[in-house]
Protein backbone atom coordinates (compact mmCIF):
# COMPACT_ATOMS: atom_id res chain seq x y z
CA UNK A 1 0.00 0.00 0.00
CA UNK A 2 1.18 3.47 -0.86
CA UNK A 3 0.01 6.83 0.41
CA UNK A 4 -1.49 9.77 -1.45
CA UNK A 5 1.92 11.48 -1.20
CA UNK A 6 3.31 8.88 -3.68
CA UNK A 7 0.86 9.88 -6.46
CA UNK A 8 2.52 11.18 -9.62
CA UNK A 9 1.49 11.74 -13.25
CA UNK A 10 1.24 8.36 -14.95
CA UNK A 11 0.59 6.46 -11.70
CA UNK A 12 -2.14 3.85 -11.96
CA UNK A 13 -4.39 3.41 -8.92
CA UNK A 14 -6.85 0.62 -8.15
CA UNK A 15 -10.01 2.20 -6.73
CA UNK A 16 -13.15 0.10 -6.12
CA UNK A 17 -11.75 -2.68 -8.33
CA UNK A 18 -11.16 -0.37 -11.31
CA UNK A 19 -7.87 0.98 -12.67
CA UNK A 20 -7.42 4.76 -12.91
CA UNK A 21 -4.43 6.54 -14.49
CA UNK A 22 -3.45 9.86 -12.92
CA UNK A 23 -3.23 12.55 -15.62
CA UNK A 24 -2.78 15.56 -13.29
CA UNK A 25 -2.05 15.95 -9.59
CA UNK A 26 -1.47 18.81 -7.20
CA UNK A 27 -0.37 18.75 -3.54
CA UNK A 28 -2.29 21.49 -1.73
CA UNK A 29 -1.34 22.86 1.70
CA UNK A 30 -4.02 25.38 2.70
CA UNK A 31 -3.39 27.88 5.50
CA UNK A 32 -6.13 26.29 7.57
CA UNK A 33 -6.80 22.57 7.87
CA UNK A 34 -4.89 19.54 6.61
CA UNK A 35 -3.04 19.13 3.37
CA UNK A 36 -4.60 17.16 0.51
CA UNK A 37 -3.87 15.88 -2.99
CA UNK A 38 -6.14 16.96 -5.85
CA UNK A 39 -6.05 14.64 -8.89
CA UNK A 40 -7.56 14.26 -12.32
CA UNK A 41 -7.80 10.59 -13.27
CA UNK A 42 -8.80 8.66 -16.38
CA UNK A 43 -10.38 5.22 -16.22
CA UNK A 44 -7.96 2.91 -18.05
CA UNK A 45 -10.73 0.75 -19.52
CA UNK A 46 -13.61 3.15 -20.25
CA UNK A 47 -11.69 6.43 -20.74
CA UNK A 48 -13.95 8.31 -18.29
CA UNK A 49 -12.23 11.29 -16.61
CA UNK A 50 -12.96 12.25 -12.99
CA UNK A 51 -11.58 14.62 -10.36
CA UNK A 52 -10.79 13.07 -6.97
CA UNK A 53 -9.29 14.52 -3.80
CA UNK A 54 -7.28 12.49 -1.28
CA UNK A 55 -6.31 13.56 2.24
CA UNK A 56 -2.55 13.79 2.72
CA UNK A 57 -1.17 10.45 3.84
CA UNK A 58 -4.33 8.50 2.89
CA UNK A 59 -3.70 4.91 1.83
CA UNK A 60 -4.07 4.21 -1.91
CA UNK A 61 -3.52 0.99 -3.83
CA UNK A 62 -1.04 1.39 -6.69
CA UNK A 63 -1.52 -1.02 -9.60
CA UNK A 64 1.38 -2.48 -11.52
CA UNK A 65 1.01 -1.72 -15.23
CA UNK A 66 3.56 -3.19 -17.59
CA UNK A 67 4.08 -1.36 -20.87
CA UNK A 68 5.99 -3.18 -23.57
CA UNK A 69 6.61 -2.60 -27.26
CA UNK A 70 4.95 -5.33 -29.27
CA UNK A 71 4.63 -6.09 -32.95
CA UNK A 72 1.13 -6.45 -34.41
CA UNK A 73 0.98 -9.78 -36.25
CA UNK A 74 -2.56 -10.47 -37.47
CA UNK A 75 -6.25 -10.35 -36.67
CA UNK A 76 -7.85 -13.54 -35.32
CA UNK A 77 -11.64 -13.11 -35.42
CA UNK A 78 -12.36 -10.20 -33.08
CA UNK A 79 -8.93 -10.35 -31.42
CA UNK A 80 -5.68 -8.69 -32.46
CA UNK A 81 -2.54 -10.80 -31.96
CA UNK A 82 0.63 -9.02 -30.80
CA UNK A 83 4.12 -10.46 -30.22
CA UNK A 84 6.60 -9.27 -27.61
CA UNK A 85 9.78 -8.26 -29.47
CA UNK A 86 12.06 -9.52 -26.67
CA UNK A 87 10.49 -12.80 -25.55
CA UNK A 88 8.50 -13.67 -28.70
CA UNK A 89 5.45 -14.37 -26.50
CA UNK A 90 2.16 -13.73 -28.26
CA UNK A 91 -0.85 -12.07 -26.66
CA UNK A 92 -4.42 -11.73 -27.97
CA UNK A 93 -5.94 -8.30 -27.40
CA UNK A 94 -9.75 -8.01 -27.68
CA UNK A 95 -11.20 -5.56 -30.21
CA UNK A 96 -12.81 -3.58 -27.37
CA UNK A 97 -9.36 -2.88 -25.88
CA UNK A 98 -7.76 -1.92 -29.21
CA UNK A 99 -10.61 0.51 -29.97
CA UNK A 100 -9.90 3.25 -32.53
CA UNK A 101 -6.26 2.16 -32.82
CA UNK A 102 -7.52 -0.57 -35.18
CA UNK A 103 -8.01 2.15 -37.83
CA UNK A 104 -4.24 2.68 -38.02
CA UNK A 105 -2.78 -0.80 -37.38
CA UNK A 106 -0.90 -2.56 -40.16
CA UNK A 107 0.74 -5.96 -39.89
CA UNK A 108 4.30 -5.82 -38.45
CA UNK A 109 3.65 -2.34 -36.97
CA UNK A 110 5.02 -1.74 -33.46
CA UNK A 111 2.69 -0.51 -30.71
CA UNK A 112 2.91 -0.24 -26.93
CA UNK A 113 0.64 -2.69 -25.13
CA UNK A 114 -0.14 -2.00 -21.46
CA UNK A 115 -1.05 -4.99 -19.29
CA UNK A 116 -1.98 -5.56 -15.66
CA UNK A 117 -1.60 -9.11 -14.35
CA UNK A 118 -1.42 -10.38 -17.95
CA UNK A 119 -4.70 -8.67 -18.95
CA UNK A 120 -4.35 -6.12 -21.78
CA UNK A 121 -5.61 -2.67 -20.75
CA UNK A 122 -4.96 -0.40 -23.74
CA UNK A 123 -2.87 0.10 -26.87
CA UNK A 124 -0.65 3.14 -27.51
CA UNK A 125 0.31 3.92 -31.09
CA UNK A 126 3.00 6.38 -32.20
CA UNK A 127 1.62 9.94 -32.61
CA UNK A 128 1.53 9.51 -36.40
CA UNK A 129 1.70 6.68 -38.92
CA UNK A 130 2.32 6.49 -42.66
CA UNK A 131 -0.49 4.86 -44.65
CA UNK A 132 -1.26 4.57 -48.35
CA UNK A 133 -4.43 5.92 -49.96
CA UNK A 134 -6.19 3.03 -51.70
CA UNK A 135 -9.24 4.87 -53.06
CA UNK A 136 -10.23 8.48 -53.61
CA UNK A 137 -12.01 10.49 -56.25
CA UNK A 138 -9.70 12.05 -58.83
CA UNK A 139 -8.86 15.70 -58.38
CA UNK A 140 -9.76 18.22 -61.07
CA UNK A 141 -7.35 20.60 -62.74
CA UNK A 142 -7.38 23.91 -60.86
CA UNK A 143 -8.40 22.35 -57.51
CA UNK A 144 -4.92 22.73 -56.08
CA UNK A 145 -5.25 26.21 -54.62
CA UNK A 146 -8.80 26.15 -53.23
CA UNK A 147 -7.85 24.45 -49.94
CA UNK A 148 -10.78 22.03 -50.22
CA UNK A 149 -10.78 18.42 -49.07
CA UNK A 150 -12.25 15.14 -50.22
CA UNK A 151 -12.70 11.73 -48.57
CA UNK A 152 -9.98 9.12 -49.08
CA UNK A 153 -9.87 5.48 -47.97
CA UNK A 154 -6.60 4.27 -46.46
CA UNK A 155 -5.09 0.78 -46.71
CA UNK A 156 -6.58 -0.10 -43.30
CA UNK A 157 -10.08 0.75 -44.55
CA UNK A 158 -10.28 3.94 -42.48
CA UNK A 159 -11.56 7.07 -44.24
CA UNK A 160 -10.03 10.54 -43.76
CA UNK A 161 -10.27 13.96 -45.42
CA UNK A 162 -7.32 14.84 -47.68
CA UNK A 163 -6.51 17.77 -50.00
CA UNK A 164 -8.11 17.62 -53.46
CA UNK A 165 -4.83 17.07 -55.34
CA UNK A 166 -3.98 13.71 -53.69
CA UNK A 167 -4.64 10.51 -55.62
CA UNK A 168 -4.74 6.77 -54.92
CA UNK A 169 -1.33 5.19 -54.31
CA UNK A 170 0.08 8.21 -52.46
CA UNK A 171 1.45 7.68 -48.94
CA UNK A 172 0.25 10.14 -46.31
CA UNK A 173 1.09 10.84 -42.68
CA UNK A 174 -1.97 10.49 -40.38
CA UNK A 175 -2.35 11.64 -36.75
CA UNK A 176 -3.36 8.57 -34.69
CA UNK A 177 -4.99 10.67 -31.95
CA UNK A 178 -7.69 12.27 -34.08
CA UNK A 179 -7.32 10.66 -37.53
CA UNK A 180 -6.40 13.90 -39.30
CA UNK A 181 -4.24 14.27 -42.41
CA UNK A 182 -0.78 15.65 -41.57
CA UNK A 183 0.96 15.64 -44.93
CA UNK A 184 2.21 13.71 -47.92
CA UNK A 185 5.17 11.35 -47.51
CA UNK A 186 7.77 11.32 -50.26
CA UNK A 187 9.49 7.97 -50.76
Amino acid sequence: MATSNDIKNGSVLRIDGQLWAVTEFQHVKPGKGGAFVRTKMKNVVTGKIVDKTFNAGAKVEMANVDRSDMQYLYRDGTDFVFMDNDTYDQISVPESVVGDAANFLLESMTATVATNDGIPLYIELPPHVTLEITQTDPGLQGDRSTGGTKPATLETGYQIQVPLFLEAGVKVKVDTRDGSYLGRVND
